[in-house]
């Protein structure tokens, strides 16, 4: 009898331990709806990074840890990309000089690589060339902007435009924004709405967007109010879309673009699919997502939110 008391003692201690741990360190869960995600890797110091492995993945919804299925390297047969350059209309025409460096990073993109040509005008992204593994053929879309600033309202209509009629597939998506981002129909300050309605498509989507400021025409160009939400509202769509922002300034072009389209060109090949089973609500729609690892070195990039189907 006395053993039986000890034994229902120490039972009882177990028992009580368990339930005074922490929720946030649960381990994650088996069950959930698959969700995929296109991440790249980045080296906080230098630019190698490390070698990172599905085991070192981890991905949060809040404070529960979701499972990860799967992490494939997006190289060799897998590195199929389809990217589409979409340029300002309104840009200033120094953007002419920036051509060939654009026309040298199309050709320099694998063969798998399918690369498109788009201009933003009236709202809309007019395509001059659709996605094709033809580099040479994308690479002769190219064209001086007409320079008009009043011929693109929003580079956030386009850039929605573009998405919506963006056929679905199985090759990751990214765009090339070139533009001066100021939204001309909202104006200026926090919260504009055009801007989270493209981040919000294209995070739906699964889209990645790259962005690199060029000035536009006439008041606009020069005004430090106008280019400075500019310059942010491009930040804010490559950084809630797992992409990167490049620009120099206020005033004036970069000297040259090739810098940043080595950087872009560089993220395209440390880019991973990322698999993960992610807890549904009872409806559809986006969720927040964080990504972490603790190996030295590394950091994890992808969008803030996912889209997740509705628990079944």
């Amino acid at each position: 009898m006395k053993k039986y008391r000890i034994a229902c003692a120490i039972l009882t201690a177990v028992v009580l331990s368990l339930g005074a741990r922490p929720a946030f360190a649960q381990q994650p869960s088996a069950a959930g709806t698959p969700v995929h995600m296109v991440v790249t890797v980045e080296a906080r110091h230098g630019s190698v990074p490390p070698e990172i492995s599905r085991e070192d993945v981890m991905v949060y919804q809040g404070h529960d840890r979701d499972k990860v299925t799967d992490w494939v390297p997006l190289q060799g047969d897998q590195a199929r990309l389809e990217l589409f350059i979409l340029l300002d209309d309104s840009s200033n025409t120094s953007l002419g000089s920036q051509l060939e460096d654009l026309r040298q990073f199309i050709a320099a993109q694998p063969a798998t690589s399918k690369v498109g040509v788009a201009y933003m005008r009236d709202g809309s992204a007019r395509i001059e060339q659709n996605l094709t593994t033809e580099h040479a053929q994308a690479a002769k879309a190219l064209r001086l902007p007409l320079g008009d600033p009043g011929i693109n309202a929003s580079p956030y209509f386009a850039l929605s435009d573009l998405i919506k009629h963006w056929p679905e597939s199985t090759a990751r998506r990214e765009v090339l924004m070139i533009t001066d981002g100021i939204d001309r129909y909202w104006g200026s300050g926090l919260q504009d709405p055009y801007v989270d309605a493209a981040v919000a498509d294209a995070q739906r989507a699964g889209i990645i967007v790259f962005a690199i400021y060029t000035p536009g025409q006439g008041h606009n160009a020069h005004s430090y109010w106008r280019t400075n939400w500019g310059q942010n509202y491009l930040a804010q769509v490559a950084d809630e879309t797992g992409a990167e922002s490049y620009g120099i300034g206020f005033y004036g072009p970069p000297v040259t673009i090739s810098p940043y389209l080595d950087d872009l060109a560089h993220r395209l090949t440390r880019q991973f699919l990322l698999t993960f089973l992610a807890k549904p609500e009872k409806k559809a729609g986006m969720q927040r997502v964080r990504l972490q690892t603790e190996v030295p070195n590394a950091e994890l990039v992808g969008a803030s939110q996912v889209y997740v189907p509705a628990a079944p």
